[in-house]
């Protein structure tokens, strides 16, 4: 197996990904523990919901989330979706697979970056999630703590420009 320096990190449309992949995924509870947003168990239906909004994202902001492959095997989903006028940059990895979460990461700033009209781009973190020096390594800065769908999360901001 390939280094995580070594992995291609590549994208590919969501509905391109069978959907027994993103369900397996979003029904591990270690996924579960990081996202206050996720409730109720996850089915065949939920998970058919899930691609279908998250396509809605692209086809109204002509942006959207991935899912992610690394050297063509799925290891989760993220990118880019407008939260009322921001830019804010999810990323939903397989447990296995958290170790890409910076390399991907930096590629999906880099994105964002080469993409015109994007300056900035959020990050709502729960508080869960501990470790947050690789976003400060990023230049992503802390802005406050915010409630989003009766979740609390905090938020990080990177500048783009």
């Amino acid at each position: 197996m390939p280094s995580v320096l070594e992995t291609e990190i590549t994208f590919a449309r969501l509905t391109e990904v069978p959907i027994t992949e993103i369900l397996n995924h979003m029904s591990d509870p270690r996924v579960a523990e990081h996202m206050p947003l996720l409730k109720g168990a996850w089915d065949i239906d939920a998970a058919t919901n899930f691609v279908a909004q998250k396509e809605a994202c692209w086809h109204r902001d002509g942006l959207g989330h991935w899912a992610i492959l690394s050297s063509g095997r799925y290891v989760g989903w993220g990118g880019l979706q407008k939260e009322g006028k921001e830019w804010d940059l999810g990323l939903v990895l397989k447990p296995d697979d958290f170790g890409l979460g910076p390399k991907i990461t930096r590629k999906l700033v880099e994105f964002a970056r080469a993409h015109g009209g994007i300056s900035q781009v959020t990050f709502l973190l729960p508080p869960t999630r501990k470790n947050l020096a690789a976003l400060g390594r990023l230049g992503a800065k802390f802005i406050e703590e915010v409630e989003y769908d009766g979740a609390a999360f905090k938020k990080f901001r990177l500048e783009l420009t």
